[in-house]
This record gives structure tokens, C-alpha cells and sequence, in this order.
């Protein structure tokens, strides 16, 4: 394999992303494309208010720039970026009508779900139709072995491409963290796409490249916000990128973040319902958990990435 191929695009990347945020952050803020935290969440985030949000378009200018060049040549890199790309302008079209349109709830539950099993089905009947029909899922810890489904593999995809899509628009609650989380994922994702030789390293690469030159202006505290723009393309960025190796199961290893912040909603509104209005967590995602029981916000970013880095290390070791 060529070195420029795993260089040059995480250099590119960098540098578009970065070279963006300087004009993009201003022209945001002039456009008034602010942040407005919810009155529910953590009493100390009210400041962020007004802070640029839809930074995602940073992220992902950077990644469709960079693809781009490499796509002739690594074609396998397209369905990735399609999805990628198609949950970001689901993201888009949710941040726009917030914020221009002052609809506090974005797109409604139904055109979300809509847009998201639209670009969701498209993926799976390709990668259906690539892999014969069997849609096979490499079994961790179980070297060449891979899992069957057989017709139940495509009901399974779509809980599974849409549940981490929405499970990183959750962890997207602080300063860096989904930045932080998702960059470490795309580099364990880069190791796999070099030594297996998929072909797919010029877009895990652009997506590390992207997130550094993004993380310059999110980290705490944060001059911009990625919002929905960011976080659905990049959870379908993951998603996509674990089926076109056979690997989703490896996302319930490498991406566990995601799933923990989903589910902690999931059992908070549930147990909410059933026992009449208490709670399991302090707040919901469980990042705001850790927040309200004293912890920081770069606390609780170095901590998620800490255990996202050792969990890709569990997943090398599960290949």
C-alpha cells in the first residue's frame, strides 16, 4: 500500500477543516446559526447559548472534498460517503429548521425517521445486492468465522445503522465529545482498512483528518457545536464503515459509547413512565449523569475517550 494514501488524505482533511473554521464559525455567528440549550438539561450549559452550531458542515465538506479525489481509484469509499453525506443533510435539514425556522422540535419524528430508513434502506439493498444476499457478520474473538442471519441480517442492519447514527447525536452533548470518541473510532477503523486491504482508508482517514482540524475549535470550551449536521453523519459514517468490512458487531465493542448514551435515555424515559416519575440516572445521556454527580465537562470527554481508546484496542484484539 502507498503511504500517500493513508497521509495525504488525513493532511487534506485536516487542513480543509481547519482552514474552514475561521470563515465558517463567523459566518455562522453573523448568521445567527446559535446554539439554544434546553431549560431541562444542566443548569451550566445555559451559557453556551448563542454559541455557532452546524459546524457539522466543517466536518463534512472535509470528508466529501477529500473522498472525492480518492473515489476513482478506491471505489469501495462511495456507499460510505453516501450514507455519510445522507444522514448529514437529515442532520442539516433538522438544524435549519430549528434555528432558521425557530421549530424547536426540527424535523418532526416522523420526516426523521422517514430520511433515516430512506438513506438506511438504499445502503442495505447495496450492500445486499454486494454480498450476494448474505450480508455475513465477522464474529469477534472468532477469527474467520462470521455469523448467518440469513433474512433476520436485514432488520438487524437497519436497528443497527440507525441505532448508531442516533446513538452519536446523543453522545453530541458536550464540548469534544463526540469529536473525541468518533475520531479515536475512525483511526481503529483506519488499522483495520490497512490490514485487511478493503479499500476504504481514504475516507476513515479523511474522517480522522476532518475531526482533529474541527477539534481546534470544539473542545472546551467550544467556539462551535458539530449539531445534527455532524453528529448523524457521523454515526453514519461508523455504521456504514463496520458493514462494508462484514464487521457491525464490532460496533457493539469499538463505538459502545454510542449504545451506552442511547440506551441511558432509553431506560430513563422507560423507568420515568413505569414507576410515576423517578428517575435510574441524574440526567439523561448518561455524560449529563457524570456532570451533575461533580464531574466536568473535560472530564467526562478525557473518560469517554479513555474507554473508547482501550475498547478499539479490545476490538484489534478481537480480529
Amino acid at each position: 500500500m502507498d503511504l500517500k494514501t493513508l497521509i495525504f488524505p488525513v493532511l487534506i482533511s485536516f487542513a480543509i477543516s481547519a482552514a474552514l473554521g475561521p470563515i465558517v464559525i463567523p459566518l455562522l455567528r453573523r448568521m445567527k446559526f446559535g446554539q439554544t440549550e434546553r431549560e431541562e438539561g444542566p443548569k451550566s450549559h445555559l451559557k453556551k447559548t448563542g454559541t455557532p452550531t452546524m459546524g457539522g458542515v466543517m466536518i463534512l465538506a472535509a470528508i466529501i472534498v477529500t473522498s472525492l479525489i480518492y473515489a476513482k481509484d478506491f471505489p469501495k469509499i462511495i456507499p460510505v460517503l453516501f450514507v455519510t453525506v445522507g444522514f448529514g443533510i437529515i442532520g442539516f435539514l433538522d438544524d435549519y429548521i430549528k434555528i432558521i425556522l425557530h421549530r424547536s422540535e426540527g424535523l418532526t419524528p416522523g420526516q426523521k425517521m422517514f430520511g433515516q430508513f430512506l438513506v438506511t434502506g438504499v445502503f442495505v439493498f447495496y450492500y445486499y445486492k454486494m454480498t450476494g444476499g448474505d450480508m455475513a457478520m465477522l464474529i469477534p474473538f472468532w477469527p474467520g468465522h462470521y455469523l448467518h442471519l440469513g433474512w433476520l441480517a436485514i432488520p438487524v442492519a437497519f436497528l443497527a445503522i440507525i441505532g448508531t447514527v442516533n446513538g452519536a447525536n446523543f453522545t453530541d452533548g458536550l464540548d469534544g465529545l463526540a469529536s473525541s470518541v468518533t475520531v479515536l473510532i475512525a483511526v481503529f477503523f483506519t488499522v483495520v482498512a490497512v490490514g485487511t486491504g478493503s479499500g476504504l482508508h481514504p475516507i476513515t482517514c479523511a474522517v480522522v483528518g476532518s475531526l482533529m482540524g474541527f477539534l481546534l475549535f470544539n473542545v472546551f470550551p467550544a467556539s462551535v457545536f458539530m449539531g445534527d449536521t455532524g453528529s448523524l453523519a457521523l454515526g453514519g459514517f461508523v455504521a456504514a464503515t463496520a458493514y462494508m468490512m462484514d464487521m457491525p458487531i464490532f460496533i457493539l465493542i469499538v463505538a459502545l459509547i454510542y449504545w451506552v448514551e442511547i440506551l441511558s435515555v432509553m431506560i430513563q424515559v422507560t423507568y420515568f413512565k413505569i414507576s410515576g416519575g423517578k428517575r435510574i440516572f441524574r440526567m439523561a445521556p448518561i455524560h449529563h449523569h457524570f456532570e451533575l454527580g461533580g464531574w466536568s465537562e473535560t472530564r467526562v470527554v478525557a473518560v469517554f475517550s479513555i474507554v473508547t481508546a482501550l475498547l478499539c484496542l479490545v476490538g484489534l484484539l478481537a480480529l
